[in-house]
């Protein structure tokens, strides 16, 4: 369901009262508490979807109180966004590692918390909206391998992608194929041309997930953190949440498969924006063509146009010449003289006429290799 009840834990009242300006007009139910234990005696009865955590609080402090609601079935699927004076790496990690979903950094302005509480409404409607249809969607496309051992999964899987063209149905093949290896994870695509894509069996990655990418995408090959690890590669990078950390040979292959599945996955999707830088380009060439092959035909007709003109040009001269020479009181040279210039004039006519002719020839020729191009 959508986002509407919130409850914000944090020590200094004066905090809560900041919070509490720039939800007043929202239509959420908003609770305070003033501390980790407070949080806890009061999350199951008030059934937030969403706690305002500050890290930094005497007895208990956002960690601790965070572990004890992930460690709760009751109270493990609420969203949790940190609320802390310091936002690096480090801090971020330790939130998420303890199943924090997203972190705000003091002082934030009225739009930042707005903004980041509008996603994590999206992506509590995603979650409620998917949920059904990902599990229909696991069942049906991976039973098959259900009973197959691992390489038979990734065999199976690399089949599969041979087939895709496009970059979305490929992350959800991704994540499903992962899935198979009872792998919970996120994915995300770079791609040059247009803004990251976010895979999970959610629907939706979280805001802090979406932050550890961009912040790590960079830092190396492999990141290992408690039973979590991030996989980079140039177009994607992927992070599993659940490795199986009980049993350490499984563990170390399950860390091979994930980066080979990566690595093919990423040659696939090379192959896809090759595909469509393709196309992109035959559009652009076909558009070209079709301009180039339309002035060709206008030149030719403004060609026969001329051709046209001249012809009625010299015609009228003759028929005027032949009326009027004779009246002119001319001798036979003047008469003689008068026609040769003309004769010369038609002549010198009928040779441009000729390479009229002539580039006509090469137009229709190009004309010709422009069609081939076409139909290619």
């Amino acid at each position: 369901m959508p986002l509407t009840r919130i409850l914000a834990v944090d020590d200094e009242p004066f905090n809560l009262e900041i919070i509490e300006e720039i939800l007043l007009d929202l239509e959420f139910e908003l609770k305070m508490v003033n501390s980790g234990p407070e949080c806890l005696a009061t999350v199951e009865d008030f059934a937030p979807q969403v706690i305002l955590l500050d890290v930094s609080m005497p007895q208990m402090n956002g960690y601790e109180v965070c572990r004890k609601l992930k460690a709760n079935p009751s109270t493990a699927h609420i969203i949790v966004m940190f609320v802390s004076a310091r936002g690096t790496v480090e801090e971020r990690m330790e939130g998420y590692s303890v199943g924090g979903e997203d972190y705000i950094v003091k002082p934030f302005g009225h739009d930042e918390l707005r903004s980041k509480l509008r996603i994590l409404n999206q992506v509590l409607i995603d979650k409620e909206n998917l949920e059904q249809q990902v599990e229909d969607a696991t069942s049906t496309a991976f039973n098959a391998m259900a009973n197959s051992s691992e390489m038979g999964q990734i065999v199976n899987y690399i089949e599969n992608i041979g087939t895709i063209n496009n970059s979305k149905a490929l992350g959800d093949a991704l994540v499903h194929c992962l899935k198979s290896f009872d792998l919970q994870s996120n994915v995300e695509f770079r791609t040059p041309f247009s803004a990251p894509q976010h895979f999970s069996l959610n629907g939706t990655c979280s805001p802090i997930v979406i932050e550890l990418f961009d912040m790590l995408k960079h830092k190396g090959r492999l990141h290992e953190f408690s039973h979590r690890i991030l996989v980079n590669y140039e177009l994607i990078s992927l992070l599993i949440l659940n490795m199986p950390d009980h049993d350490p040979d499984k563990h170390g292959r399950i860390r091979d498969h994930v980066c080979f599945i990566v690595s093919v996955t990423e040659q696939q999707l090379r192959a896809i924006m090759t595909r469509e830088a393709l196309q992109l380009q035959q559009s652009k060439l076909n558009d070209a063509i079709t301009m180039v092959n339309s002035k060709f035909h206008g030149l030719i007709d403004l060609l026969n146009d001329n051709r046209k003109n001249n012809e009625a040009v010299f015609k009228r001269l003759q028929e005027e010449l032949e009326e009027r020479i004779p009246s002119m009181g001319l001798d036979e040279d003047q008469e003689v003289f008068i026609y040769r210039k003309v004769d010369e004039a038609i002549q010198n006519s009928v040779a441009r006429e000729e390479s009229v002719k002539g580039v006509k020839v090469a137009f229709h020729e190009i004309e010709q290799d422009l069609s081939t191009l076409l139909s290619k």
